[in-house]
């Protein structure tokens, strides 16, 4: 006489094997995160910011986990049924942070040709960023009908890393 049949314990087998092998995983992650396997030995910047072997880098690092952390927060937005204004509202703080990140490199970097390329890097993504508001300005590729128009407002940062002043999405250096 048989309790359970091959196929049930087969599958409440496989169900355990999976049960602990996730169990495995969450224990090891909480213990060590810094210890999963990364490509290429690549950790996540918030766990190289921290260590000492780095203080030397400390400064980059941290100016563009900031810009990645407000890129990635300013791009979360409430659709509003206009997918230009939409694709508008989520490329600017793209184009930002790319602007973001590309002046930490121009503060800390060393290589000429890395330099340069942020250089074209931050000239580019400030205009493409104007191009695309006056775009959705313009009113020309919205679907919805004017009374029925969403709110033309676009996320606008409220302070730049570099210590610039931002005015309608445009920055000017300050002199200090």
């Amino acid at each position: 006489m048989t309790l359970f049949s091959r196929a049930f314990i087969r599958k409440r087998m496989i169900s355990l094997a999976a049960v602990a092998s996730v169990t495995a995983t969450s224990f090891a992650l909480a213990k060590d995160p810094t210890g999963t396997d990364h490509p290429h030995g690549a950790m996540p910047v918030q766990y190289v910011a921290d260590r000492p072997d780095r203080s030397e880098e400390q400064p980059f690092l941290s100016e563009n986990a900031a810009a990645m952390r407000e890129m990635m927060a300013d791009m979360t937005i409430k659709p509003t049924g206009d997918v230009d204004r939409d694709f508008v509202a989520m490329m600017v703080p793209h184009h930002q942070g790319a602007v973001d990140m590309a002046k930490a490199e121009l503060k800390y970097g060393h290589n000429e040709r890395l330099r340069r390329l942020a250089q074209e890097i931050v000239a580019k993504q400030q205009q493409e960023i104007l191009v695309m508001r006056d775009a959705v300005a313009d009113g020309k590729s919205s679907t919805a009908r004017p009374s029925e128009q969403p709110d033309t407002r676009l996320p606008t940062r409220s302070a730049p890393i570099d210590g610039s002043i931002a005015s309608d999405g445009m920055k000017m250096k300050m002199s200090r």
